[in-house]
């Protein structure tokens, strides 16, 4: 579900395309190796090989993939070896889909100026590495929303065909009707959904709602 979460997430963000993707840790160094991916993004919780122990395999392999670390572990020395092992970020869940967008467009932004460039100022690495805007308020959920409860209506509507309504995210999620709405009227907001108004015959139409892309 999470993954599907991310890939839906990522398909909306320009400049990448998703090579690969792998259920655990010794999966995904297998498809480091025939891939050669530019960029990894890496779950420290995964079996087989955790992503700790991916990361220092790509790394003595000297596999040239940059990495980003997205984990719910947040302990200072998971979070210095990450860092440590040359990790481009580190996103802790859960997180918005802004502060994945931003590292991955801050990601693009340094491989251009690689690219491009033979040298970079001072000014010019500060800027891709470090500098950061702060959070906007419009990027916090509404009042009354919740990030946990948020991920699970995207993780149910990413596994969707045919659009659905706020009654049958409900059902899924176990909230009430009102609630689940007022969710899938935040992620038609932000970008996330497109609203889908059914016509039958007698009553009042429906609102149904399908991840942007899917219709």
């Amino acid at each position: 579900m999470v993954q599907e979460v991310n890939r839906e997430f990522l398909n909306r963000i320009k400049g990448f395309k998703i090579v690969g993707m792998a259920s655990n840790g010794a999966e995904g160094l297998q498809l480091v190796r025939e891939l050669s991916p530019d960029l990894v993004l890496i779950d420290m919780y995964m079996p087989k090989m955790n992503g700790l122990d991916l990361i220092k395999a790509i790394r003595e392999e000297s596999h040239a993939a940059d990495i980003i670390a997205i984990t719910a572990a947040s302990d200072m020395e998971t979070v210095r070896q990450v860092l440590q092992h040359g990790a481009a970020d580190y996103l802790m869940k859960p997180f918005k889909f802004e502060r994945l967008k931003e590292a991955l467009e801050r990601y693009l932004q340094y491989r251009k100026m690689i690219n491009e460039k033979v040298q970079l100022t001072q000014k010019e690495l500060d800027a891709i590495r470090f500098q950061r805007d702060e959070p906007k308020a419009s990027q916090d959920l509404p009042k009354g929303l919740h990030e946990v409860t948020l991920q699970k209506i995207l993780g149910f509507l990413s596994g969707q065909k045919e659009p659905v309504s706020a009654e049958d995210v409900a059902a899924h999620v176990g909230t009430a009707r009102v609630t689940a709405r007022r969710y899938l009227e935040h992620l038609e907001k932000e970008g996330v959904l497109s609203l889908d108004i059914q016509y039958g015959g007698v009553g009042r139409p429906v609102n149904k709602y399908v991840v942007l892309g899917k219709t």
